[in-house]
């Protein structure tokens, strides 16, 4: 069966934690995920259109560390959190932490950020992101999976450590891949490193990277949670969103569906929450 969820980038100015989370579980939503920018340089970048809430982004394990206390079933989740902003020590605890709160709904949608300048003021070279960030989950898995962790790579490296708490999910929470362009990129990263796939629709061809995800994970003897295929719709506006469009991505494969809400305005996001909300009951 399809989950149903919003996706916001949340600031000051956008609905707060532990109203939306409320109002998503009330409403009959399944899901409730947040981005994540820890900051944005001054210096110019790729893109001349972003809105404000990229400077003013909430940190989004604080987040949905408040949605979770205040909720009984909603999955809360990162699209997505930047593994090239975390060191995954600190990452690996913050997240065990969360889902032991909440009692094991937690789902790590991940990327490496698109700003060549934010990842400097991190220490970190662009070109080395991906491979930065492979490094770094399967760390935080050593972390979660093993009583005396211990992991040497080129960008990760530490000798045997104890951390606790291990998350309720076995193995830790699942591990979505964001990011990329080539289809067959994508679908070697997430049978490398990943559980599943999270797009942006309009971001990606996506029936042309699903098949390239599913065929990738069934050659290596892999069959993914359809839970794991995440999309976000709306990244142009709710009212954008139309019942076909909802329908064509669960037919490509996708189990969970995500409403962007990226008004940086709270009446705006109420506004848009009740559209959302009118189309889940015409396609349930």
């Amino acid at each position: 069966m399809t989950e149903f969820g919003v996706l916001l980038a949340a600031t000051e100015h956008t609905l707060q934690p532990i109203e939306i989370a409320r109002l998503a579980e009330s409403e009959g939503l399944d899901a409730l995920f947040v981005g994540e920018h820890t900051h944005l340089p001054l210096a110019d970048h790729r893109y001349s259109n972003i809105g404000d809430e990229y400077k003013q982004l909430y940190d989004p394990f604080i987040f949905l560390t408040a949605a979770a206390a205040v909720t009984e079933r909603l999955v809360l989740g990162t699209a997505v959190t930047l593994l090239t902003e975390h060191h995954p020590i600190t990452l690996a605890n913050e997240i065990a932490t969360l889902d032991r709160i909440s009692n094991g709904r937690v789902v790590l949608g991940i990327g490496t950020g698109w700003n060549v300048v934010e990842m400097g003021n991190f220490g970190l070279e662009f070109t080395d992101r991906w491979a930065i960030a492979r490094e770094r989950v399967l760390a935080m898995r050593e972390i979660w999976t093993s009583d005396v962790a211990e992991f040497h790579g080129r960008f990760v490296d530490f000798d045997p450590i104890w951390c606790w708490p291990k998350p309720v999910q076995s193995g830790g929470p699942p591990i979505l891949i964001g990011g990329g362009v080539k289809p067959e990129v994508i679908a070697r990263r997430v049978v490398d490193f990943g559980d599943g796939w999270i797009p942006l629709d309009g971001g990606h061809e996506l029936d042309i990277t699903m098949r390239a995800v599913v065929d990738a994970a069934a050659r290596a003897g892999r069959a993914l949670d359809p839970l794991n295929l995440t999309v976000g719709l709306g990244l142009m506006g709710a009212e954008n969103v139309t019942a076909q469009r909802i329908e064509e991505v669960i037919a490509m494969g996708f189990g969970r569906v995500l409403f962007v809400l990226n008004t940086n305005d709270r009446d705006r996001d109420l506004a848009a929450m009740e559209l959302y909300t009118n189309l889940v009951a015409t396609v349930r």
